[in-house]
Protein backbone atom coordinates (compact mmCIF):
# COMPACT_ATOMS: atom_id res chain seq x y z
CA UNK A 1 0.00 0.00 0.00
CA UNK A 2 1.19 3.51 -1.39
CA UNK A 3 -1.03 5.20 -2.50
CA UNK A 4 -1.49 8.80 -3.78
CA UNK A 5 -3.95 9.59 -1.07
CA UNK A 6 -1.95 8.20 1.52
CA UNK A 7 1.20 10.12 0.38
CA UNK A 8 -0.70 13.64 0.37
CA UNK A 9 -2.24 13.00 3.88
CA UNK A 10 1.09 12.08 5.47
CA UNK A 11 2.80 14.71 3.99
CA UNK A 12 -0.32 16.86 5.37
CA UNK A 13 0.13 15.90 8.52
CA UNK A 14 4.05 15.91 9.21
CA UNK A 15 3.76 19.70 7.94
CA UNK A 16 1.44 20.10 10.44
CA UNK A 17 3.20 18.36 12.88
CA UNK A 18 6.57 20.34 12.14
CA UNK A 19 6.27 22.35 15.76
CA UNK A 20 5.42 19.54 17.65
CA UNK A 21 8.49 17.27 16.41
CA UNK A 22 10.84 20.08 18.00
CA UNK A 23 9.08 19.40 21.09
CA UNK A 24 9.95 15.73 21.21
CA UNK A 25 13.03 14.48 23.01
CA UNK A 26 14.96 11.24 22.02
CA UNK A 27 17.63 9.06 24.04
CA UNK A 28 19.72 7.29 21.93
CA UNK A 29 22.86 5.01 22.31
CA UNK A 30 24.76 2.78 23.17
CA UNK A 31 27.68 2.54 19.77
CA UNK A 32 29.62 4.59 17.68
CA UNK A 33 32.20 4.32 14.57
CA UNK A 34 33.96 6.08 11.96
CA UNK A 35 32.92 4.85 8.72
CA UNK A 36 35.20 4.71 5.71
CA UNK A 37 32.75 4.20 2.35
CA UNK A 38 35.21 2.02 -0.02
CA UNK A 39 34.45 0.87 -4.13
CA UNK A 40 36.45 -2.06 -4.72
CA UNK A 41 39.09 -1.52 -8.03
CA UNK A 42 38.25 -3.78 -10.91
CA UNK A 43 40.22 -2.38 -13.59
CA UNK A 44 42.56 0.37 -12.99
CA UNK A 45 42.95 2.36 -16.00
CA UNK A 46 45.53 4.88 -14.84
CA UNK A 47 46.56 6.62 -11.60
CA UNK A 48 43.37 8.92 -11.59
CA UNK A 49 40.16 6.62 -13.73
CA UNK A 50 39.17 3.13 -12.35
CA UNK A 51 36.37 0.48 -12.63
CA UNK A 52 34.84 -0.75 -9.16
CA UNK A 53 33.44 -3.92 -8.65
CA UNK A 54 29.86 -3.50 -9.22
CA UNK A 55 28.38 -6.44 -7.31
CA UNK A 56 29.15 -8.08 -4.05
CA UNK A 57 28.80 -11.27 -6.18
CA UNK A 58 31.30 -10.19 -8.36
CA UNK A 59 33.75 -9.68 -5.53
CA UNK A 60 33.03 -13.21 -4.27
CA UNK A 61 34.18 -14.45 -7.72
CA UNK A 62 37.43 -12.64 -7.03
CA UNK A 63 37.80 -14.23 -3.75
CA UNK A 64 36.88 -17.46 -4.69
CA UNK A 65 39.63 -17.25 -8.05
CA UNK A 66 42.22 -16.64 -5.39
CA UNK A 67 41.86 -19.48 -3.47
CA UNK A 68 45.21 -21.36 -3.32
CA UNK A 69 47.07 -18.75 -4.53
CA UNK A 70 46.54 -15.26 -2.88
CA UNK A 71 45.62 -12.11 -4.29
CA UNK A 72 45.18 -8.61 -4.00
CA UNK A 73 42.49 -5.72 -4.11
CA UNK A 74 42.67 -2.22 -4.17
CA UNK A 75 40.21 -0.14 -1.80
CA UNK A 76 39.06 3.40 -2.69
CA UNK A 77 37.43 5.50 -0.09
CA UNK A 78 34.96 7.78 -1.28
CA UNK A 79 33.78 9.14 2.33
CA UNK A 80 34.97 9.19 5.81
CA UNK A 81 31.84 10.08 8.01
CA UNK A 82 30.36 9.13 11.39
CA UNK A 83 28.87 5.66 11.88
CA UNK A 84 27.36 3.15 13.95
CA UNK A 85 23.63 2.27 14.27
CA UNK A 86 23.56 4.77 17.04
CA UNK A 87 24.93 8.30 15.75
CA UNK A 88 23.26 7.90 12.53
CA UNK A 89 19.62 6.96 13.50
CA UNK A 90 19.97 10.39 16.06
CA UNK A 91 21.48 12.49 13.76
CA UNK A 92 18.79 11.81 11.41
CA UNK A 93 16.62 12.46 14.40
CA UNK A 94 17.91 15.52 15.32
CA UNK A 95 17.61 16.94 11.42
CA UNK A 96 13.71 16.92 12.21
CA UNK A 97 14.16 19.00 14.62
CA UNK A 98 13.80 16.30 17.53
CA UNK A 99 15.89 17.38 20.42
CA UNK A 100 18.40 13.99 20.76
CA UNK A 101 20.45 13.15 23.76
CA UNK A 102 23.33 10.77 22.39
CA UNK A 103 25.30 8.70 24.72
CA UNK A 104 28.07 6.01 22.82
CA UNK A 105 31.69 5.43 22.33
CA UNK A 106 32.16 8.07 20.58
CA UNK A 107 35.85 9.40 21.72
CA UNK A 108 37.13 9.21 25.05
CA UNK A 109 38.15 11.41 26.94
CA UNK A 110 37.86 13.76 24.08
CA UNK A 111 35.10 13.42 21.12
CA UNK A 112 36.56 12.11 18.10
CA UNK A 113 36.57 15.30 15.38
CA UNK A 114 34.35 13.06 13.35
CA UNK A 115 31.26 13.55 15.55
CA UNK A 116 32.02 17.81 15.78
CA UNK A 117 29.16 18.25 13.65
CA UNK A 118 26.79 15.75 15.36
CA UNK A 119 27.57 17.00 18.46
CA UNK A 120 25.95 20.39 17.30
CA UNK A 121 23.05 19.32 16.43
CA UNK A 122 22.56 16.62 19.19
CA UNK A 123 23.41 16.75 23.23
CA UNK A 124 26.66 14.17 23.05
CA UNK A 125 27.95 12.26 25.78
CA UNK A 126 30.80 9.90 24.96
CA UNK A 127 32.44 7.04 27.42
CA UNK A 128 34.83 5.31 24.80
CA UNK A 129 36.85 5.65 21.79
CA UNK A 130 34.75 4.61 18.31
CA UNK A 131 34.75 1.68 16.38
CA UNK A 132 36.09 1.85 13.04
CA UNK A 133 33.87 0.19 9.32
CA UNK A 134 35.22 -0.66 6.82
CA UNK A 135 31.52 -0.23 4.11
CA UNK A 136 32.33 -2.15 0.87
CA UNK A 137 29.73 -0.37 -1.09
CA UNK A 138 27.77 -2.46 -4.44
CA UNK A 139 25.27 -1.80 -6.14
CA UNK A 140 23.49 -5.14 -4.83
CA UNK A 141 24.10 -4.21 -1.49
CA UNK A 142 27.42 -3.56 1.23
CA UNK A 143 29.71 -5.14 3.00
CA UNK A 144 30.64 -4.27 6.97
CA UNK A 145 33.77 -4.67 7.75
CA UNK A 146 34.37 -3.26 12.08
CA UNK A 147 37.20 -3.41 14.19
CA UNK A 148 35.07 -3.57 17.33
CA UNK A 149 37.60 -3.99 19.90
CA UNK A 150 36.38 -0.31 22.22
CA UNK A 151 33.05 -1.29 22.09
CA UNK A 152 33.79 -4.18 24.87
CA UNK A 153 33.72 -0.45 27.25
CA UNK A 154 30.40 0.52 26.85
CA UNK A 155 28.88 -1.39 30.01
CA UNK A 156 26.62 -0.15 32.73
CA UNK A 157 29.94 0.17 35.06
CA UNK A 158 31.40 2.70 32.61
CA UNK A 159 28.36 4.54 31.63
CA UNK A 160 27.90 4.78 35.90
CA UNK A 161 31.07 6.53 36.24
CA UNK A 162 32.26 8.21 32.74
CA UNK A 163 28.34 9.73 32.46
CA UNK A 164 26.64 9.06 35.52
CA UNK A 165 23.94 6.69 37.14
CA UNK A 166 21.56 10.07 37.83
CA UNK A 167 22.25 11.53 34.07
CA UNK A 168 21.07 8.20 32.97
CA UNK A 169 18.44 7.75 34.70
CA UNK A 170 17.02 11.17 34.15
CA UNK A 171 17.03 11.06 30.50
CA UNK A 172 16.29 7.21 30.51
CA UNK A 173 12.79 8.25 32.54
CA UNK A 174 11.96 11.26 30.95
CA UNK A 175 12.53 10.95 27.28
CA UNK A 176 9.60 10.53 24.80
CA UNK A 177 11.84 7.97 23.10
CA UNK A 178 14.37 5.60 24.31
CA UNK A 179 16.89 3.88 21.88
CA UNK A 180 19.02 1.26 21.87
CA UNK A 181 20.92 0.35 18.93
CA UNK A 182 23.41 -2.25 17.47
CA UNK A 183 22.80 -5.35 20.36
CA UNK A 184 25.12 -7.73 18.46
CA UNK A 185 28.34 -5.66 18.66
CA UNK A 186 27.97 -4.66 21.96
CA UNK A 187 28.91 -7.76 23.88
CA UNK A 188 27.21 -6.19 27.21
CA UNK A 189 24.32 -4.75 26.00
CA UNK A 190 22.19 -7.43 27.59
CA UNK A 191 23.74 -7.23 30.88
CA UNK A 192 22.90 -3.68 30.43
CA UNK A 193 19.31 -4.23 30.05
CA UNK A 194 18.97 -6.58 32.91
CA UNK A 195 20.66 -3.78 35.22
CA UNK A 196 17.92 -1.09 33.90
CA UNK A 197 14.92 -3.81 34.52
CA UNK A 198 16.06 -4.41 38.36
CA UNK A 199 17.29 -1.02 39.28
CA UNK A 200 16.16 1.34 37.04
CA UNK A 201 12.65 0.75 35.62
CA UNK A 202 10.90 -0.22 38.55
CA UNK A 203 11.29 3.52 39.54
CA UNK A 204 9.63 4.97 36.60
CA UNK A 205 7.05 7.22 36.67
CA UNK A 206 4.59 8.88 34.31
CA UNK A 207 2.70 7.92 31.00
CA UNK A 208 4.06 4.86 29.01
CA UNK A 209 6.72 6.30 26.29
CA UNK A 210 8.05 4.66 23.30
CA UNK A 211 11.54 2.34 23.72
CA UNK A 212 12.99 1.28 20.25
CA UNK A 213 15.21 -1.63 19.56
CA UNK A 214 17.94 -2.98 16.38
CA UNK A 215 20.16 -6.27 17.02
CA UNK A 216 22.04 -5.26 14.25
CA UNK A 217 22.31 -8.35 12.28
CA UNK A 218 22.57 -10.66 14.82
CA UNK A 219 24.16 -13.74 12.82
CA UNK A 220 27.23 -13.79 14.42
CA UNK A 221 25.42 -14.40 18.02
CA UNK A 222 24.79 -17.53 19.37
CA UNK A 223 20.95 -18.83 19.58
CA UNK A 224 20.72 -18.25 23.52
CA UNK A 225 22.63 -14.42 23.54
CA UNK A 226 19.84 -13.86 21.04
CA UNK A 227 17.17 -15.32 22.72
CA UNK A 228 18.10 -13.80 25.74
CA UNK A 229 17.98 -10.74 24.11
CA UNK A 230 14.26 -11.27 23.25
CA UNK A 231 13.43 -12.00 26.26
CA UNK A 232 14.94 -8.79 27.74
CA UNK A 233 13.22 -6.71 25.18
CA UNK A 234 10.07 -8.38 25.90
CA UNK A 235 10.33 -7.26 29.32
CA UNK A 236 10.66 -3.75 28.59
CA UNK A 237 7.01 -3.95 27.26
CA UNK A 238 5.88 -3.74 31.31
CA UNK A 239 7.62 -0.27 30.95
CA UNK A 240 7.18 1.23 27.64
CA UNK A 241 5.55 0.63 24.22
CA UNK A 242 8.32 -1.51 22.68
CA UNK A 243 9.06 -1.48 18.36
CA UNK A 244 11.62 -3.49 17.52
CA UNK A 245 13.47 -2.86 14.23
CA UNK A 246 14.73 -5.90 11.61
CA UNK A 247 15.69 -6.17 8.19
CA UNK A 248 14.84 -8.56 5.94
CA UNK A 249 17.83 -10.89 7.32
CA UNK A 250 17.40 -10.13 10.86
CA UNK A 251 13.91 -10.69 10.83
CA UNK A 252 14.56 -14.42 9.06
CA UNK A 253 17.02 -15.16 12.03
CA UNK A 254 14.60 -14.18 14.46
CA UNK A 255 11.96 -16.43 13.29
CA UNK A 256 14.75 -19.49 12.74
CA UNK A 257 15.77 -18.75 16.88
CA UNK A 258 12.23 -19.03 17.47
CA UNK A 259 11.80 -22.43 15.73
CA UNK A 260 9.42 -20.93 13.22
CA UNK A 261 8.37 -21.26 9.45
CA UNK A 262 11.23 -18.79 7.43
CA UNK A 263 9.60 -17.20 4.63
CA UNK A 264 10.29 -14.11 3.09
CA UNK A 265 9.38 -14.83 -0.28
CA UNK A 266 7.02 -12.45 -0.87
CA UNK A 267 5.34 -9.46 0.95
CA UNK A 268 2.51 -11.49 2.48
CA UNK A 269 4.84 -14.50 3.10
CA UNK A 270 7.53 -12.18 5.24
CA UNK A 271 3.66 -10.39 6.73
CA UNK A 272 2.28 -13.57 8.36
CA UNK A 273 6.38 -14.76 9.40
CA UNK A 274 6.32 -11.16 11.20
CA UNK A 275 2.90 -11.63 12.68
CA UNK A 276 4.02 -15.02 14.50
CA UNK A 277 7.26 -13.33 15.57
CA UNK A 278 5.30 -10.52 17.29
CA UNK A 279 3.00 -13.08 18.48
CA UNK A 280 5.49 -15.01 20.86
CA UNK A 281 7.35 -11.69 21.48
CA UNK A 282 4.11 -9.72 22.57
CA UNK A 283 5.80 -6.22 22.16
CA UNK A 284 3.60 -3.03 21.00
CA UNK A 285 5.11 -3.11 17.16
CA UNK A 286 7.60 -5.25 15.23
CA UNK A 287 8.74 -3.47 12.31
CA UNK A 288 10.48 -4.78 9.45
CA UNK A 289 12.43 -3.02 6.31
CA UNK A 290 13.49 -5.26 3.33
CA UNK A 291 14.94 -3.18 0.13
CA UNK A 292 11.83 -2.28 -1.78
CA UNK A 293 8.98 -2.19 1.19
CA UNK A 294 8.40 -2.19 4.71
CA UNK A 295 6.16 -3.77 6.90
CA UNK A 296 4.98 -3.58 10.63
CA UNK A 297 2.88 -5.71 12.50
CA UNK A 298 0.79 -4.00 15.97
CA UNK A 299 -2.06 -5.95 17.72
CA UNK A 300 -1.91 -8.86 15.15
CA UNK A 301 -2.60 -6.56 12.30
CA UNK A 302 0.35 -6.10 9.11
CA UNK A 303 0.97 -3.05 7.49
CA UNK A 304 2.98 -3.01 4.05
CA UNK A 305 4.33 0.14 2.39
CA UNK A 306 5.95 0.19 -0.11
CA UNK A 307 9.52 2.80 -0.59
CA UNK A 308 10.64 5.33 -3.19
CA UNK A 309 13.25 2.34 -5.24
CA UNK A 310 16.53 3.80 -6.10
CA UNK A 311 18.32 1.90 -8.99
CA UNK A 312 21.62 3.27 -8.18
CA UNK A 313 22.04 4.51 -4.81
CA UNK A 314 24.89 7.75 -3.73
CA UNK A 315 25.10 5.50 -0.46
CA UNK A 316 23.45 2.44 1.30
CA UNK A 317 25.52 2.05 4.33
CA UNK A 318 22.90 3.90 7.22
CA UNK A 319 19.87 3.75 4.89
CA UNK A 320 18.44 1.34 7.62
CA UNK A 321 19.03 3.21 10.67
CA UNK A 322 17.80 6.64 8.72
CA UNK A 323 14.54 4.61 7.79
CA UNK A 324 14.53 3.56 11.67
CA UNK A 325 14.11 7.21 12.46
CA UNK A 326 11.50 8.54 10.18
CA UNK A 327 9.36 5.17 11.51
CA UNK A 328 10.27 6.61 15.16
CA UNK A 329 9.19 9.90 14.22
CA UNK A 330 6.11 8.51 12.57
CA UNK A 331 5.01 6.89 15.60
CA UNK A 332 6.32 9.54 18.28
CA UNK A 333 3.71 12.46 16.10
CA UNK A 334 0.71 9.82 16.85
CA UNK A 335 0.68 8.45 13.33
CA UNK A 336 -0.86 4.84 12.36
CA UNK A 337 1.68 2.47 10.87
CA UNK A 338 0.99 2.81 7.42
CA UNK A 339 1.92 6.58 7.76
CA UNK A 340 5.22 5.60 9.93
CA UNK A 341 6.43 3.10 7.33
CA UNK A 342 6.09 5.57 4.87
CA UNK A 343 7.92 8.18 7.00
CA UNK A 344 10.38 5.92 7.08
CA UNK A 345 11.05 4.26 3.33
CA UNK A 346 10.62 8.17 2.26
CA UNK A 347 13.71 9.38 4.98
CA UNK A 348 15.44 6.48 3.81
CA UNK A 349 15.13 7.05 0.43
CA UNK A 350 16.06 10.79 0.20
CA UNK A 351 18.93 9.49 2.02
CA UNK A 352 20.31 7.15 -0.15
CA UNK A 353 19.71 9.15 -3.05
CA UNK A 354 21.84 12.43 -1.48
CA UNK A 355 23.74 11.12 1.60
CA UNK A 356 21.88 13.79 3.54
CA UNK A 357 19.50 13.32 6.11
CA UNK A 358 16.41 15.11 5.21
CA UNK A 359 14.16 17.67 7.37
CA UNK A 360 10.14 17.25 7.70
CA UNK A 361 9.65 19.44 5.19
CA UNK A 362 12.21 17.83 2.52
CA UNK A 363 10.30 14.79 3.37
CA UNK A 364 6.94 15.93 2.92
CA UNK A 365 8.30 17.40 -0.22
CA UNK A 366 9.57 13.73 -1.29
CA UNK A 367 6.04 12.48 -0.67
CA UNK A 368 4.52 15.12 -2.39
CA UNK A 369 6.63 14.56 -5.69
CA UNK A 370 6.76 10.77 -5.53
CA UNK A 371 8.65 8.94 -8.30
CA UNK A 372 7.19 5.90 -9.91
CA UNK A 373 9.22 2.75 -8.77
CA UNK A 374 12.60 2.22 -10.99
CA UNK A 375 13.04 5.95 -11.36
CA UNK A 376 16.61 7.37 -9.52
Amino acid sequence: MNTPELRAQCAQKLLAADKQAKKLTAFVGLDGFVDEIIHVVDKRENAEVYQRLTTISKLAERFAGAAGKSTNLELVNQLTKLGGNGPIMANALASFGVQVTYLGNLGYPNLHPIFQDFAKAAEVHSIAEPGHTDALEFDDGKIMMGKHDSLKEVTWANIQSRYGREAFAKKFGESDMVGFVNWTMLPYMSDLWKSLQAEICPNLTGPRRKIFFDLADPEKRTAADILRALELIKNFERYFDVILGLNEKEACEIAAVLKLKVDSSTPDALAAMSRQVAAQLKINTLVVHPVTYALAVSDDIASVVEGPFVGKPLITTGAGDHFNSGFCLGKLLGLDNAMSLLTGVATSGFYVRTAKSPTIKQLAEMMQNWQPRGDA
